[in-house]
């Protein structure tokens, strides 16, 4: 993806999304290909978009379980006193 598809896609500002992938860069974990005028951005290892993705789903779970737990459902004070 070239910065301003990365931009659309975030909804950060074009500055903070260059600083980020600059730092991804030095890290490693994004690697670019200069094409004419524009740089293409791209995981550098496609096990980093796995990890990201088990990421994604692990939080999501986590979240349906929390919506679905009854004790936060509860008012503060009768969550106080089932501890």
């Amino acid at each position: 993806m070239t910065v301003t598809e990365i931009v659309a896609a975030t909804c950060m500002s074009q500055s903070n999304t260059s600083n980020h992938l600059r730092c991804l860069r030095e890290c490693g974990l994004v690697a670019a290909e200069q094409q004419g005028k524009f740089a293409l951005y791209r995981l550098s290892d496609d096990r980093v978009g796995d990890l990201l993705a088990i990421g994604e789903s692990l939080l999501a779970d986590v979240a349906r379980g929390v919506y679905e737990c009854t004790r936060y459902n509860l008012p503060q004070d009768v969550r106080l006193e089932q501890k």
